[in-house]
């Protein structure tokens, strides 16, 4: 059974930081694509950024290129996303999702086979 379990959501304020965590289980971690979404209330779900667990390659959103970075723990089947200077706009419920398609579509959510529960970041100004 393919589980993939957020956490590390909270509340900050803008400037501040958040580490959120996807711990994956229940299929071939290392020959996958895994990323982060996420949906802010009343609009659709966007990517943010993802990686590629076997190569360790990495893609992101404009609109988080130099804030945040997706990392990985392979001994843990754990992939994290450091969020830094943090901004209201990036308040949203963050999911992880997964797939063993490659990350060719990655921003795109119908490309993904599993996801998580979510976690909420919620940012004030």
């Amino acid at each position: 059974q393919v589980q993939l379990v957020e956490s590390g959501g909270g509340s900050v304020q803008a400037g501040g930081s958040l580490r959120l965590s996807c711990a994956a289980s229940g299929y071939t971690y290392t020959r996958s694509c895994v990323s982060w979404f996420r949906q802010p209330p009343g609009k659709q779900r966007e990517g943010v950024a993802a990686i590629n667990t076997g190569e360790g390659s990495t893609v992101y959103a404009d609109s988080v290129k130099d804030r945040f970075t997706i990392s990985q723990d392979n001994a843990k089947n754990t992939v994290y996303l450091q969020m830094n200077s943090l901004k209201p706009e990036d308040t949203a419920m963050y999911y992880c999702a997964a797939t063993q398609l490659g990350c060719f579509r990655w921003s795109t959510p119908a490309w993904y086979d599993y996801w998580g529960q979510g976690t909420q970041v919620t940012v004030s100004s």
